[in-house]
């Protein structure tokens, strides 16, 4: 009887040692899952970071990357259809296209929302050195275009000051150099595109790579306009039918 008791005493400690480890583990393993998925505030702050990360805080741009564009302040429809563009593969680049695989389209005009109510002075980005004549020509396709080869002018869409129109027609001044001729190029290749008619995509192939070079360097050089605002809508005419501009709410 004797052995059988201190045979019971070994195993209730065994049991007890066993109870205790299984806690123990158990406790590390909530610990581990706690630590590796902390408590993120629910906030547009912290759901934006993705886009803050490489386009600012208040989405001001990084123009001494040559690359990321402001979006602060630019018409919400416009920057709301972008992301819809990235999320159905028409405008191609894969981290963009990552962050906003998920999205809601609640959530994407939310963010179109927010920074387009942002308020940031602008900084200029590094001009190229091109030749004056060249940057004569840029000066005429952006203010004239070109109608012998059925190119309009920028200014007959993206407005007077080349600020962008309200709701759905971005601004160019103030965006990088090699930003605007890498769109226009991207437009080129399909890389770029929207829904039909891409009325954007018909311009740029009409346009030489000495023209791309041309309007993309006028444009970076050009003299920001005290109202840097976009104009109100309805207050130009667009001489080509965009199909962006017919499905109300989203930009060219």
């Amino acid at each position: 009887m004797k052995s059988l008791s201190a045979k019971w005493s070994r195993a209730g400690h065994a049991l007890g040692a066993w109870v205790l480890l299984v806690g123990m583990l158990l406790a590390g393993k909530a610990n581990a899952q706690d630590a590796a998925h902390p408590d993120i505030p629910d906030t547009l702050q912290q759901r934006i970071a993705a886009c803050t990360a490489c386009h600012g805080v208040h989405g001001e741009g990084t123009p001494e990357s040559g690359f990321f564009p402001r979006l602060a302040g630019k018409p919400a429809g416009y920057l709301a259809r972008q992301l819809k563009d990235f999320q159905d593969g028409l405008r191609k680049y894969a981290p963009m296209e990552y962050t906003v695989k998920q999205l809601s389209p609640a959530y994407m005009h939310e963010i179109a929302e927010y920074f387009a109510a942002q308020e940031v002075p602008y900084a200029r980005s590094p001009v190229p050195n091109v030749s004056a004549q060249l940057r004569q020509r840029g000066e005429t396709l952006v203010a004239h275009g070109d109608p012998s080869r059925q190119i309009p002018p920028c200014a007959a869409c993206h407005g007077s000051q080349l600020t962008g129109v309200q709701p759905d027609i971005p601004g160019l001044v103030g965006l990088p150099y090699d930003y605007i001729s890498s769109q226009l190029g991207s437009w080129r290749t399909k890389t770029r595109s929207t829904v039909a008619p891409d009325c954007m995509s018909e311009i740029a192939n009409r346009l030489s790579d000495s023209d791309i070079t041309a309007v993309s360097a006028w444009l970076a050089s050009r003299e920001l306009p005290a109202d840097m605002h976009a104009q109100a809508p309805g207050t130009v005419t667009p001489p080509l039918h965009c199909g962006v501009l017919s499905d109300k709410g989203d930009g060219a």
